[in-house]
């Protein structure tokens, strides 16, 4: 008698990493109905430390517990946000498809209901990726970017406090949660460049599962894999510690990627941003070739600061 074969798939433990988790296996489990899922919710270190900036905690903070699970064969499958992992995929494990990516955006959300360049001056805005504030501060120096932690709903309860007027968050998520009403302005990626996968489910098995290989890539996106595979290509090259202010995104243009790039000072008083247009079968080139245009235009002296503090 043939066994059913139940899959455990690990996620972060938030509701959000709950819900994307779900949107991936609704997929999976209308193309497979011999097979019972399962969410594992996994507490990651980052999660374990909600008081700790980003900029202190290492990369692949909310990513590698759930690896290490996927190692230990306490999971069968994990569902990361892209923009969570390093680039190098551990050991043993492949990324094995990457589902369709919602709005890559980033959003401003403020007590005023006004846009970025409307808002008073001194304004309290959270965020604590670098990314953002560098940007936040490069096009509006005179408010106050202030950390914040926390799942959305933290977040956002926030600026109803003395302590914020407003937070920076992910359009993606805010989708996934219904909750995209709430969002004041869309930013756009020409002055104000996502995280490097933002928006896209990334999809981890073990290297010697052939069989949830296969069904796992019934979940790939083709072009928001090749979009970004280059974006993590660039990010492999140019390096970048924690607290330097680097990202990249990649559109599909007829048939060419389009990718944007940017290195910044974490005040936000310095970036270097680039445009490159390169043949869509390569996108591990046009990382590449992305990472060595912005270097060669000057985001060199600042990687090489980055490197001497580490």
């Amino acid at each position: 008698m043939h066994s059913t074969r139940h899959i455990r798939v690990g996620c972060r433990r938030s509701s959000l990493a709950i819900a994307q988790s779900e949107e991936i296996l609704t997929v999976l489990r209308s193309r497979h109905s011999g097979l019972v899922f399962k969410t594992v919710p996994i507490a990651t270190l980052g999660d374990k430390n909600p008081s700790t900036p980003l900029k202190d905690l290492e990369r692949g903070s909310f990513a590698k517990d759930i690896e290490i699970s996927l190692l230990n064969r306490e999971i069968d499958i994990a569902i990361h946000s892209a923009k969570d992992l390093t680039i190098h995929t551990p050991e043993g494990l492949v990324l094995a498809a990457l589902s369709k990516r919602l709005d890559p955006r980033d959003v401003l959300i403020n007590k005023w209901n006004l846009t970025l360049s409307d808002l008073p001056q001194g304004a309290r805005i959270g965020t604590s990726s670098p990314r953002r504030t560098a940007q936040i501060k490069h096009l509006r120096p005179d408010l106050h970017v202030l950390p914040i932690r926390g799942n959305v709903d933290n977040r956002i309860s926030k600026i109803k406090t003395r302590e914020y007027d407003g937070v920076i968050l992910a359009a993606a998520g805010l989708i996934r949660l219904k909750r995209e009403y709430e969002i004041t302005e869309y930013l756009d990626p020409d002055t104000f460049l996502p995280e490097i996968g933002q928006g896209a489910l990334a999809l981890q098995v073990r290297s010697d599962d052939q069989e949830l290989l296969d069904i796992v890539k019934l979940a790939n996106h083709t072009p928001t894999s090749i979009a970004v595979t280059s974006e993590r290509s660039f990010q492999k090259v140019i390096g970048g510690g924690c607290t330097i202010p680097v990202t990249a995104f990649s559109e599909i243009v007829d048939s060419n990627i389009s990718l944007k790039t940017m290195v910044a000072r974490p005040d936000g008083s310095q970036i270097f941003r680039n445009k490159t247009m390169f043949d869509i079968n390569e996108p591990e080139q046009a990382g590449v070739h992305a990472a060595n245009l912005l270097i060669s235009s000057g985001a060199s002296g600042i990687l090489d600061e980055d490197a001497t503090n580490e």
